[in-house]
């Protein structure tokens, strides 16, 4: 009997760990990549339960409040503690709403743009040489323009708008995901397991989308999760310059816009949301960075 509890122990002690293990101890070695997944996790909860954790709505306007300062300087109020914008409406409730948006936006915009970059790039990868050739000109001229330009230039065509803005951001960075995932899939097709699918009988697609494509997913979730704090500083900048999110929608970067002419007098108006956009954004890159070091074998610390 305890010959047989032994072998079992030993059998326990030898069993392979469980990969999302293995992920955990190695993206916990990077303290900040955990402290930008914990403030990206609060960040997207405040997001999930915005509605419940708003004090008012964030449309609503005091207008025997305009511009209050925050609580602690002279003439603040505790039923405002981060102050008023020049309408009267509250900066809490709107920077709560506005982080709604902004991971809205970086959710579609990076799973559209993942989508169809995915797609193409396992297209190209199996293409013969002169469609590979056409699909990767394409993605070069769309690199070749500054990504913010870019983005302008096609809201500029399809009318400023919240939708028009995603659909530009996911255009652009489209290309990113298109060049990785070929490159991934150049260096996985002529790989043994592939070559024993094929003698086995296995379609082409099944090769390319079951077969392929599964092993070349960790650099393309890394490149999806920086891409999501470009998406939310893209669309920003282009809420800043008046064609993405339009007024009175609570999204940070048309609330920095909308405090421009204010900046001297109220520097609340403009710091808050520029401050959300920071700490965001530096969370998701320091995440993408732990992230980059746990997936990538070549990259993992000893």
């Amino acid at each position: 009997m305890s010959d047989a509890s032994s072998a079992t122990a030993r059998t326990i002690a030898q069993a392979p760990p469980s990969p999302i293990r293995d992920f955990w101890n190695a993206f916990k070695e990077n303290r900040g990549a955990v402290m930008g997944m914990v403030v990206f996790a609060l960040f997207l909860l405040i997001a999930i339960f915005a509605p419940i954790l708003s004090p008012y709505p964030p449309d609503a306007q005091f207008r025997d409040s305009l511009l209050v300062p925050p609580v602690w300087e002279d003439g603040g109020k505790w039923q405002f503690p981060l102050g008023t914008d020049p309408l009267g409406r509250d900066m809490v409730s709107r920077l709560i709403h506005g982080a709604r948006f902004s991971f809205f936006i970086g959710l579609v915009v990076v799973t559209v743009a993942t989508f169809f970059g995915v797609v193409i790039g396992v297209i190209a990868g199996f293409a013969p040489r002169w469609l590979d050739t056409i699909i990767m000109r394409i993605m070069d001229i769309v690199l070749s323009f500054p990504s913010l330009l870019m983005a302008l230039v096609l809201v500029a065509i399809l009318g400023p708008s919240l939708l028009n803005a995603m659909v530009a951001i996911a255009i652009v960075l489209q290309p990113h995901f298109v060049r990785l995932t070929r490159a991934a899939v150049i260096s996985e097709r002529t790989r043994d397991y592939v070559t024993a699918a094929r003698v086995a009988g296995a379609g082409r697609l099944r090769i390319m989308f079951r077969t392929v494509l599964p092993n070349c997913l960790a650099p393309i979730i890394v490149q999806a999760a920086l891409s999501f704090s470009t998406a939310i500083l893209d669309a920003a900048a282009l809420g800043f310059l008046g064609m993405g999110a339009q007024p009175p929608t609570p999204e940070w970067g048309t609330m920095l816009a909308e405090a421009r002419e204010f900046i001297l007098r109220a520097w609340w108006v403009v710091t808050f949301p520029g401050l959300c956009i920071l700490v965001t954004v530096l969370a998701i890159n320091l995440m993408g960075d732990g992230l980059r070091d746990a997936l990538d074998p070549k990259l993992k610390r000893s």
